[in-house]
């Protein structure tokens, strides 16, 4: 049976298509931290990998005091960054950035802010990227370059 070059490029997208669809990692790695007075420390030097159905990092910045707000008391930043699912963190951030992230000094506020790719969340609020190339990306691109080659090298 000879195979036609149209079997082999058909082999070679479906190869590529699949290579797409299989988690080349572990899971997700995030920073994580709770309640810190800062991005510093902790939430630069804490990694955690995460569960398999957490699929963003979550950062939240908040301007008050502790433990809870309270008008008068001295205020300060407090930095929390964890793994979350993408429907958890849009719906914390729909709220937060609707309601109460108004940055205003005088006031309370908090902010949230999401990101795919593994430890996006280095920086805190929209300095995180909200996408990352992954080496997952590099090994498809790779794979479809050499596949092609190979097939214009046949014909």
């Amino acid at each position: 049976m000879m195979i036609k070059s149209w079997q082999i490029a058909l082999l070679a997208l479906a190869a590529v298509y699949l290579c797409g669809q299989v988690n080349f990692v572990s899971g997700l790695e995030c920073y994580v931290c709770s309640n810190q007075t800062g991005n510093t420390e902790k939430c630069l030097n804490t990694i955690k990998t995460c569960a398999p159905f957490e699929n963003v990092c979550g950062t939240e910045i908040r301007w008050g005091s502790q433990p809870y707000f309270s008008e008068g008391a001295l205020k300060q930043y407090y930095v929390s960054k964890r793994c979350m699912t993408k429907e958890q963190c849009q719906s914390k951030r729909k709220r937060y950035m609707q309601l109460y992230c108004t940055h205003i000094w005088y006031e309370d506020w908090a902010c949230n802010e999401c990101c795919q790719g593994d430890r996006c969340n280095y920086f805190v609020i929209s300095g995180a990227p909200t996408s990352s190339y992954t080496h997952k990306g590099l090994f498809v691109g790779i794979l479809a370059l050499i596949f092609s080659a190979w097939f214009w090298q046949r014909s």
